[in-house]
């Protein structure tokens, strides 16, 4: 009988450390359940002072919240900087390069011998292509940084396609290239101002390196999950092992030495292709051409 009693009463005794101890554990869930309510809403603060391992480990949330949230001002305080000195940068060159192109004008306007005239031919292609420069980096810095941001909007896709290739049907023609159209109508999310900015980077190369008595196609392939714009080109083509550097920025293919560029359309076609939520690829063989795909999600 006294087995029984004593069996009994460890019965309850392990019964009661269970149930208290499930109890413990359910009150310290609850506390770090509110603690880590309380700090994604911004609100948390320190209320247990003792030994025990929970005050703890408040106190070191307190601690790492405060960090973060003073590396996030930091952060933020870095990107206005950056924000603003760009914007000086941009300021305060366009008219050192206004002036720059409006007297190589008045110069070609004057009477001059032919390598005078030379001369001012020269200093006018060199500010475009200093302007163009400026233009590349600010744009490329901005979408680095955060401060540009894209704003992807379902749409149609053909009238980004019909803008770029209108700009570029003049460059074409001059250089004896056939531009042509083919499929253009699909649908996607995209920003549609950055989205052509991409497509115009991707016919400059296409224009570009094609030789005169080539051609340049533009078409839109729709697949399950994305649309893309592919460029295809009849010029000299990309080696395997240069496709993968081909996207970094200031990288140019040695090559493409005699070509006019600094490097950066690829690269800032790939940036604008990620902060969409779509990618850039490349099939080239060399001597056979080269297609470049911008897949952009469909809706």
């Amino acid at each position: 009988m006294t087995g029984y009693l004593v069996m009994g009463t460890v019965v309850l005794l392990v019964l009661a450390v269970v149930v208290y101890d499930r109890r413990r554990t359910a009150r310290i869930v609850r506390r770090l359940d509110d603690m880590l309510t309380a700090a994604m809403n911004g609100s948390f603060s320190e209320g247990t002072f003792d030994e025990s391992r929970l005050s703890s480990l408040e106190s070191r949330l307190g601690r790492y919240l405060t960090a973060s949230a003073l590396s996030e001002r930091n952060v933020r305080e870095q990107k206005d900087q950056i924000s603003a000195l760009i914007s000086d940068i941009s300021h305060q060159t366009k008219t050192p390069v206004a002036n720059l192109q409006l007297y190589a004008q008045l110069l070609s306007e004057q009477p001059l011998t032919p390598q005078g005239k030379d001369c001012a031919a020269a200093i006018s292609t060199q500010a475009e292509k200093l302007q163009t420069l400026i233009e590349a980096l600010v744009k490329t810095s901005r979408l680095e940084t955060g401060i540009l941001a894209l704003h992807p909007q379902p749409g149609e896709i053909s009238a980004v396609v019909k803008r770029a290739v209108a700009q570029y049907a003049p460059m074409a023609a001059e250089k004896g290239i056939t531009l042509t159209v083919g499929q253009r109508s699909g649908s996607a999310v995209f920003d549609a101002k950055w989205t052509e900015e991409a497509v115009c980077n991707l016919l400059d190369n296409a224009v570009k390196y094609t030789p005169s008595g080539g051609t340049v196609t533009v078409e839109v392939k729709n697949y399950e999950l994305f649309s893309a714009i592919r460029v295809t080109d009849t010029g000299p083509g990309i080696s395997e092992e240069e496709q993968a550097r081909i996207f970094g920025r200031f990288y140019r293919a040695p090559g493409a030495w005699q070509a006019e560029g600094v490097g950066i359309g690829l690269y800032l076609t790939r940036q604008i292709a990620e902060k969409q939520g779509g990618y850039v690829k490349v099939e080239s063989t060399p001597g056979k051409g080269s297609v470049f795909s911008l897949f952009l999600p469909r809706p």
